[in-house]
């Protein structure tokens, strides 16, 4: 059997790269008996046998690096408090779970005394029924209310596949207890048919930070019954809110509670992290109110094997003469083509929508030469399906129909997937955090489990398989936000404005930074005081003003061209590099050709084909000054803040052979450029500091790309922002400075404060950074000084040591006095420590392109110049690893 969608060239692709045997008497892919099936479930292997048959064979020349055992962990039984409903502990009982975990009862605890509490503990811990427990017996008492909704809950997770998991979690937890506990998920996905029930008589609703935002707070009126009933606020996964994102959600929630006070209610929080440092100090941060904490993890936990995977060199060249090793996906296929065969459900996280399509495409081809019937257990799972897709691939992958499936982040936060056995990570995600977070996914029956981390081609992961002590002897990374940021503080003071006009008496909630920024918003005409309260002045809604996640424009549909029926979205941001016109689009395991983008009206046309390639985008990114606001000497160099213009364009697309990567052609493309304009500090170097600091042209660039980096990994210590939140450019020659320089800067429009503090902490900042890169044990730089997860240009070039003679002389010129470089203030010092590394940040929304002003000085500036444009691939390589839904 062959699946004709399969893209043309993959079967000739695939006789060279044979699938490695599962063990050594049964070959692999065209060697298997047709008649091979899945082994038995009650069968397993353990993952140490597992990870040996996935390794062995004649066939696998890929190498394992390096294998960590995380030992087995016995549980800590307790009891439930006696205030829980009998009624609801028979029901948690009829589950099949007779005694709560230590740390579920103590949480229940906490929640019942009308403390705000969050469970930090391992995946798979039993976090959800910490909080669960609690929030039946308070609606079960409610539900004895007069109108029959006394209590009442709002449930938040960060993506739709986790509120519709835990609704189906909540509905069969709570059937004993009928029609007690009535829950529903309210987001962009609830027909419209459904909204009004909800809001009349559900009692545990489930949505999300951006419904809550724009649909739910906005029309309070038509949720008072409910609001006036809040008895708890679930927050889950909160450790994603972190950066700008956080902080509006931390803002939303501050409107929330105002409201609820406003009908009498005082919700309490419980919130729920797997991996998160400080965990009660966020909490507190998020939701304004003090957290106690529970992180003693009392569950017990199977035995984890976690192997770092190094795929083989092959017989192809890259620039420069250089060997290519196998792609991290085609490897990723073969290991769960092998998983699959075994019997081992397992789950494939993938960094790229695209590459977890492309996967299973793979996976299912190979499968279908073993067995018939394999195929069909084999699927892809990411943004942009259509809320049916969704929900049938979470039944299946619940129900065990699925064996295997090749999934983005969409699937990584909580969705409850029982019963697996391994999880296969396609490339370094980008933080420790989320690595174990999808390496938690596997073993969820308390039985073991393998996690295999499978490094792409790249310096960072290279350095990643090689140096594991930076992956197992180093704590998650810190949850940063700042609710007082002035940037996002401004929107939700308007919102909360034209929600319930803004009293003195609200302030304190909103935090110090609304006496100064009331009269500012007065001067825009944005608000009016009236008496003793601010009104919203405009016609327009105000929850409109902001996009919690950034995202902006509206997401490109695309559609079948010969029978206009809808495939999916595809964000705004990332269309011009995924489906432009020539784009290979990969939709449940078949291929498509993009026809044509309309940008005009967000519509891409595909036709379903069989190209013998991947297309992979090609943009080119520059950056102008548009004003400078301060500028400082430091020494015969200048230190900078201003306003500027990241202008992006994807320009060509390259054709790629599927399993093996060999450039095949490029293609031009016209279109538009995105611009951000956005606030940035930037320093520049002369000739005479190059000299000195012995930096000559051919390390020049990869110098100035080292400091770039490792400043933007440090900036989080001196800016209470997330490291997901700026983004950098080095250029060696800048037109509008006409020196070498690096520019810092916010990854949102307008700006978010963070390269203004900067400006201001720059010399400690930048000596920090020359400490941290200087210190680094490293040879040539690693993720801990001068590399980076989501670098545009692959790493390359960077120059560690010319980094540290750079920054050295940099320096030296730097003034002592506050205000020039200088933190005035106390709080300068340093936040929580976070591991240098630098990311560009995600696509900031899009702004229209201002008229081309001059350079300050009045002197006109010039279009462009060496080295103030950088062409980089725009594929999956670059990828945020995140895969929101819209709300």
């Amino acid at each position: 059997m062959a699946f004709n969608h399969l893209p043309a060239g993959v079967h000739d692709a695939l006789a060279p790269l044979s699938v490695t045997p599962v063990t050594h008497s049964v070959p692999m892919a065209k060697n298997h008996r047709s008649d091979r099936s899945p082994a038995d479930a009650a069968s397993r292997p353990s993952p140490g046998t597992v990870l040996h048959r996935l390794a062995s064979g004649p066939s696998r020349s890929a190498r394992i690096t390096h294998t960590e055992h995380l030992p087995p962990r016995t549980g800590r039984h307790a009891v439930w408090p006696d205030r829980i409903r009998a009624e609801v502990v028979a029901a948690v009982q009829a589950a099949g779970i007779d005694h709560p975990w230590a740390h579920q009862a103590l949480a229940a605890e906490h929640a019942l005394d009308g403390d705000s509490v969050i469970v930090a503990t391992g995946t798979a811990s039993g976090k959800s029924l910490a909080y669960l427990v609690p929030v039946m017996s308070a609606l079960l008492d409610g539900s004895e209310a007069p109108n029959g909704r006394g209590s009442t809950t709002l449930y938040l997770a960060p993506t739709k596949a986790l509120a519709a998991d835990q609704c189906r979690s909540v509905k069969e937890l709570s059937q004993p207890l009928g029609n007690a506990v009535r829950p529903a998920v309210y987001d962009g996905d609830t027909p419209f048919e459904e909204r009004e029930w909800i809001r009349q008589y559900a009692n545990y609703v489930l949505t999300n930070p951006d419904m809550l935002h724009r649909g739910i707070l906005p029309s309070h009126p038509r949720w008072s019954s409910f609001l006036k009933s809040l008895t708890y606020v679930v927050i889950d996964e909160c450790h994603t809110y972190r950066g700008v994102f956080g902080s509006h959600v931390a803002q939303v929630l501050r409107r929330l509670r105002r409201l609820c006070a406003r009908y009498g209610a005082s919700p309490v929080f419980l919130l729920a992290s797997a991996t998160a440092a400080e965990p009660s100090v966020a909490a507190r941060r998020l939701t304004g109110l003090p957290v106690v904490e529970v992180a003693d993890d009392a569950s017990p936990r199977g035995e984890l094997v976690f192997a770092l995977w190094e795929p083989p060199l092959t017989e192809l060249h890259g620039e420069r003469g250089a060997p290519v090793r196998r792609t991290a996906t085609a490897e990723t296929a073969d290991l769960l083509t092998d998983l699959t065969v075994q019997g081992v459900r397992s789950v494939a996280f993938v960094r790229s929508r695209r590459g977890a399509e492309l996967i299973s495409v793979i996976t299912q081809e190979r499968l279908a030469e073993i067995d018939r019937s394999l195929p069909r257990r084999v699927a892809a799972y990411r943004g942009g399906y259509l809320p049916e897709e969704r929900r049938a691939l979470e039944r299946a992958l619940h129900s065990g129909e699925l064996l295997g499936l090749a999934a983005t982040t969409a699937l990584e936060l909580g969705v409850d997937v029982s019963g697996l056995d391994a999880v296969l990570i396609a490339g370094y995600p980008g933080t420790r955090a989320s690595l174990w977070q999808q390496a938690g996914r596997a073993g969820r029956s308390g039985q073991g489990a393998l996690a295999v981390l499978v490094a792409r081609d790249d310096p960072l992961d290279t350095f990643l398989v090689h140096h594991p002590e930076a992956l197992f002897d180093q704590p998650v990374e810190s949850t940063v936000l700042d609710p007082d940021n002035p940037y996002v503080l401004a929107p939700h003071l308007c919102a909360a404005a034209a929600e319930i006009p803004l009293t003195d008496a609200d302030l304190e909630l909103f935090g110090p930074a609304c006496a100064e920024l009331l009269p500012q918003l007065e001067a825009a005409k944005l608000l009016r005081r009236r008496t003793s309260a601010w009104h919203w002045t405009r016609r327009e809604r105000a929850a409109d003003l902001t996009d919690i996640r950034g995202a902006g424009g509206t997401p490109v549909q695309v559609v079948e061209a010969g029978t206009g029926r809808l495939l999916g979205t595809v964000d705004a941001g990332a269309a011009h590099s995924t489906v432009h016109e020539g784009a290979v689009h990969l939709h449940q395991g078949r291929t498509y050709l993009v026809r044509s983008l309309d940008l005009k009206d967000s519509v891409a046309l595909v036709e379903q084909a069989d190209p013998p390639y991947s297309t992979v985008a090609r943009d080119t990114t520059s950056i102008s000054v548009l004003d400078t606001d301060i500028e400082v000497p430091w020494g015969a160099g200048r230190l900078c803040y201003g306003s500027v213009e990241v202008t992006n364009q994807v320009v060509s697309f390259l054709r790629r052979r599927v399993i093996t990567g060999e450039v095949l052609g490029e293609s031009k493309l016209d279109l538009p450029p995105r611009t951000l304009r956005t606030r940035a500090v930037w320093w520049t170097v002369t000739e005479d500091q190059l000299d000195e600091a012995r930096i000559n042209p051919e390390i020049l660039g990869g110098s100035l790309h080292a400091a770039e980096h490792a400043s933007i990994g440090m900036l989080p210590l001196f800016a209470t922002c997330d490291r997901w939140d700026i983004g950098g450019v080095s250029v060696p020659l800048h037109p509008d400075t006409l020196l070498p320089t690096v520019f810092v800067y916010d990854g949102h429009p307008g700006g978010a404060g963070f390269a203004e503090r900067a400006f201001h902490t720059a010399r400690d900042w930048l000596a920090a950074t020359r400490e941290a890169i200087a210190a680094c044990e490293c040879d040539a730089g690693c993720p801990s000084c001068v590399q980076s997860p989501k670098c545009g240009n692959g790493n390359d070039p960077l120059h560690k040591r010319g980094a540290v003679r750079l920054l050295t002389t940099l320096l030296r010129g730097a003034p002592r006095e506050p205000g020039a470089g200088q933190a005035p203030e106390a709080d300068g010092a340093p936040g929580p420590e976070q591991a240098p590394g630098a990311e560009e940040p995600p696509e900031g929304g899009q702004v229209p392109v201002p008229e081309r002003t001059p350079a300050p000085g009045g002197k006109p500036r010039p279009q462009s110049a060496p080295g103030s444009v950088g062409v980089r691939a725009a594929g999956p390589a670059e990828a945020v690893p995140q895969d929101p839904p819209a709300p």
